[in-house]
């Protein structure tokens, strides 16, 4: 038998072709391995064509997230400027202007004591410099310039207190003219001369010392009445809750031409006829007589106190009574009351 020559160029394929064969139908080796043929790769074409158009949600260039807004330390959204930042505008600084050496000041405006009694004199002293005169005012309670001295620029002053004189005394010294004026101010505090009658006694100063004076009183069904020898008034007190509360008449009685009463009149049993002074004016006066009523007992006379106090503009008058109280007539009518002391 004679062999045929093979051409080895057609054998090759054969083999390869072959082997392929085979390893498709050998058993894998493992259930996860995957044996994978080699393919030549791809070679890329160039193409003239622009830039395809991305679809929704494939191959889209990530953004910067936005910025969260700021939160105020309340809770609540910080209001945003429409063109941007605001502009602050701040203060330009300006250059302080030097002090003018030659401008009117106080260099001091002082007393040599530290109160003054009521009634006796304080001296003022002071020292002025930028003006060739100045003056000195005193102030009333409320305020008011009710004294003036003109004086020099600095000196000495001194003053007389009056003996009614309370807490305290106020003065202001003015140097200069116009809007170059400097003015300062002086209180001078004001001991206490006197003492209250009773106890415990009010924290205000009294104007003047106890006053011992003859009082008359009687007791009617809706308040009293009370006579004051020293001032010669009647004072009528209501406790009926209408105003005022109370009111003092000037005592107009004389006994060589006035009766002491009225004999037609007859009261009632258990009430009186008020008598004498207390009786002229509750019969001569329609509303003290209406709104006090009839008497209740017979009027009182004896030895009594009275004292006052300031109150603003006004004073508050303390009565002692016959019954060991103490009487409180606030000014202008306005309230009165029984104080008992200790």
């Amino acid at each position: 038998m004679r062999l045929r020559k093979t051409d080895p160029s057609a054998v090759i394929p054969k083999l390869i072709l072959a082997l392929i064969l085979l390893i498709a139908v050998l058993p894998a080796c493992s259930a996860t391995e995957t044996i994978v043929v080699p393919t030549e790769r791809p070679t890329a074409t160039a193409t003239a064509t622009g830039t395809p158009t991305r679809e929704p949600g494939i191959d889209v260039t990530p953004t910067a997230p936005p910025t969260r807004e700021a939160v105020t330390p309340t809770g609540g959204p910080s209001p945003t400027p429409l063109l941007g930042q605001p502009l602050v505008i701040g203060l330009q600084p300006t250059a302080s202007r030097a002090p003018n050496p030659n401008a009117p000041r106080i260099e001091y405006f002082t007393t040599d004591v530290l109160s003054v009694v009521p009634g006796d004199s304080v001296r003022l002293l002071w020292a002025g410099r930028g003006a060739d005169t100045a003056a000195i005012y005193r102030l009333d309670p409320a305020g008011n310039r009710t004294q003036l001295w003109n004086v020099g620029p600095d000196g000495q002053l001194s003053v007389q207190t009056s003996r009614r004189d309370r807490g305290q005394i106020e003065f202001v010294l003015s140097i200069g003219e116009g809007i170059s004026r400097v003015e300062q101010s002086l209180i001078v505090p004001l001991a206490c001369p006197d003492t209250w009658f009773f106890s415990p006694s009010p924290e205000a100063c009294p104007v003047g010392p106890p006053v011992e004076t003859a009082i008359i009183e009687q007791p009617f069904e809706r308040g009293r009445m009370i006579y004051i020898e020293t001032s010669n008034r009647v004072y009528a007190l209501f406790n009926d809750g209408a105003e005022p509360a109370w009111f003092s008449i000037d005592n107009r009685y004389d006994p060589a031409i006035h009766p002491e009463t009225e004999e037609s009149f007859q009261p009632p049993p258990g009430f009186y006829q008020p008598i004498r002074i207390l009786g002229f004016v509750w019969r001569g006066n329609d509303r003290v007589r209406n709104r006090l009523g009839l008497a209740l007992n017979l009027e009182s006379s004896y030895q009594g106190v009275v004292q006052a106090a300031p109150n603003g503009s006004d004073e508050t008058l303390y009565i002692s009574s016959s019954d060991g109280t103490v009487l409180e007539l606030l000014p202008n009518g306005d309230v009165w009351q029984i104080i008992t002391p200790s």
